[in-house]
């Protein structure tokens, strides 16, 4: 899979080199940790929780949840919409983004608010609009920040994702630390909400990327680097 593209070009501006030694990461130099729903729906939303800061050498992380995806659109063109936290090499964070990639056309990457504070939880939500099918919307903490975005043969398709992940930045090596919490973790079964946990959910994982999921819940942390694989006992998810 290949997500965040608009953030990837950001981040690649800045060339900085890779750390001697570091880990590689999954295919291409992106990661992935995170849960994929088994089933279609209609939207997805969790809290989500930067746990911890770590210096972006090169690249990015982010910890998102959203639908649709490369190959997702109309006659398998690149579709979606995702809203999460990332942080960007020479750039900083954590910051609140959402990204849309509409059939036929380049994503586009918008900021909502940058440098927030760590360990600040954020209530994120990607949601079609009732009665209005391939209409979606991005919520933060029960607010609506978009209007409706139109996402041509989105209607009842795409089978929603909650995922942290990594890339590096084109350096050929350095694998980012990232650790994220997504708690109550939920989708949507109608336009317009029926939130129901998310349950029977698929692993995401690549390359040296870690999920610790909640037996009890639908919330799950996902963590990446020696540090942050170290700090998972120290947290619930």
């Amino acid at each position: 899979m290949r997500w965040s593209i608009a953030v990837l070009a950001c981040a690649a501006v800045f060339g900085v080199s890779s750390p001697a030694g570091a880990a590689t990461c999954g295919s291409g130099g992106y990661s992935y940790a995170g849960l994929a729903a088994p089933t279609h729906a209609y939207g997805i939303g969790a809290t989500v929780t930067p746990l911890a800061s770590f210096s972006i050498s090169t690249g990015h992380v982010a910890g998102w949840v959203g639908v649709g995806g490369p190959g997702e659109g109309p006659g398998g063109k690149d579709e979606w919409i995702q809203v999460g936290y990332n942080a960007i090499g020479g750039i900083g964070g954590p910051n609140l983004y959402y990204e849309v990639t509409r059939a036929g056309g380049l994503p586009t990457y918008h900021q909502i608010a940058a440098n927030l504070q760590v360990g600040r939880p954020e209530r994120l939500a990607v949601l079609e609009v009732h009665g209005r099918p391939n209409a979606w919307r991005v919520w933060v903490n029960g607010n609506p920040v978009t209007q409706p975005i139109y996402l041509p043969g989105s209607h009842d398709r795409w089978s929603p994702i909650a995922t942290a992940e990594s890339w590096d930045g084109g350096s050929g090596g350095v694998c980012n630390a990232f650790l994220y919490r997504f708690h109550s973790v939920e989708i949507a079964r109608v336009p317009g909400g029926g939130w129901t946990p998310l349950a029977h959910a698929t692993t995401i994982g690549s390359g040296s990327a870690r999920v610790h999921r909640s037996a009890a819940s639908a919330s799950f942390i996902a963590a990446q680097g020696a540090e942050a694989v170290r700090s998972l006992a120290s947290f619930s998810p």
